[in-house]
């Protein structure tokens, strides 16, 4: 699978590339690369544990996991996201103790750093860049955020050499920090999404309802839930009473929600003078259920 050799490449990378930028940070005495080279070692860290549960994702569905395994992916984003979040404040913290109390940097070996930088990050950001999972863009998201951070930090060397004012170094350290954490912090909002159930951004209820009752022999649609395990694969099930029991109406029905984003369905089929099981047990009908013992 390529995904994976992709994602096990940029982790390589930016493993080796994150000691080696620790231990350049400390030698320039640059808190930009320090910062980068906590924030890559974050990076390395989640692209490895992406690695195993992207792996872990490809599973087919069993006995124990009825959806599959693809949550698994899910779950390398969530982990990923976390540690950039902790990754970037760390970042910033440090960043505010130079700037109270400033120490001498050697620019030429920050930039000679900035430079490789630019280049070895481009490399992963290009090698990670076809992912369709939500863990492999949040992988593609780190690089290209890699690749912005160095050339923020090339821009900031090539200035301090001119200008010496060391304080610059601190201020893009947390411009770089700052930009990661809202990133993160929004991949974690569609994480969170994921697992509330909540309806998946390319799915309109409210249409999908419409379309639906046009259906030919259609005269009711209810109990529409849909979910998506992954961020990219929708599933649903829903009731349509139809005026007599025809795989055509149903499969008008499914096509109808193959076109709206739907890959998987369990359409239920009743009939007008049938009571809708649902409506007995579902809390929230409680009063309308009253209704017909009267």
């Amino acid at each position: 699978m390529k995904s994976e050799k992709n994602i096990f490449i940029a982790f390589i990378l930016n493993l080796l590339f994150s000691i080696i930028e620790f231990i350049g940070g400390s030698v320039t005495g640059s808190i930009a690369i320090i910062s980068d080279s906590v924030h890559d070692f974050g990076d390395a860290l989640s692209i490895g544990i992406s690695f195993f549960l992207e792996k872990k994702s490809k599973k087919k569905a069993d006995m124990n996991h009825t959806y599959g395994y693809i949550r698994y992916s899910v779950m390398g984003s969530v982990i990923t996201t976390i540690i950039l979040l902790v990754g970037s404040i760390f970042v910033i913290y440090e960043s505010i103790k130079r700037i109270i109390n400033p120490i001498p940097i050697n620019y030429d070996g920050m930039l000679i750093f900035a430079i490789f930088g630019v280049i070895i990050n481009s490399i992963a950001s290009y090698a990670t860049r076809e992912g369709k999972s939500l863990n492999q863009k949040a992988v593609n998201l780190h690089m290209l955020e890699d690749v912005l951070g160095w050339v923020v930090v090339l821009i900031g060397s090539i200035l301090m050499r001119f200008t010496n004012i060391s304080v610059i170094d601190p201020i893009l350290s947390i411009s770089v920090a700052l930009f990661i954490f809202v990133n993160a912090f929004k991949n974690f909002g569609t994480i969170l999404d994921l697992f509330l159930e909540v309806t998946p951004k390319n799915v309109n209820i409210k249409e999908l309802k419409e379309h639906i009752l046009k259906v030919n022999g259609v005269l009711d649609v209810h109990h529409i839930h849909v979910r998506s395990v992954d961020g990219y694969n929708n599933f649903a099930t829903l009731h349509v009473v139809a005026n007599k029991y025809s795989d055509k109406i149903k499969n008008e029905v499914k096509e109808e929600l193959k076109e709206h984003n739907i890959c998987h369905s369990t359409v239920e089929i009743e009939l007008p003078n049938e009571e809708c099981e649902d409506e007995k047990c579902n809390v929230n009908n409680i009063k309308s259920t009253h209704h017909h013992h009267h």
